[in-house]
């Protein structure tokens, strides 16, 4: 009866903190920071703003290179 309590209280442990490690994963957080805190909306705001205006700048880039090449190749006929 000893081992299955210990059994018992060992994996109802384990589960517990596995489920934290999954949220923090989940998240993107460090493993082990504390999965119930409230995600910051503000750095959540910045870093996905940041992340359109590098895309949408590469975008621009390309096609800026793509006209330009089409401007040489007309100008060259």
């Amino acid at each position: 009866m000893k081992k299955i309590k210990l059994t018992f209280i060992s994996f109802m442990i384990g589960l517990i903190v596995g489920m934290g490690l999954g949220i923090n994963i989940g998240k993107g957080k460090p493993l082990f920071s504390n999965p119930f805190t409230g995600q910051d909306l503000e750095k959540t705001i910045k870093k996905t703003g940041g992340e359109i205006i590098e895309k949408s700048g590469k975008a621009l880039e390309e096609s800026g290179k793509a006209l330009q090449k089409e401007i040489e190749e007309n100008l060259k006929k």
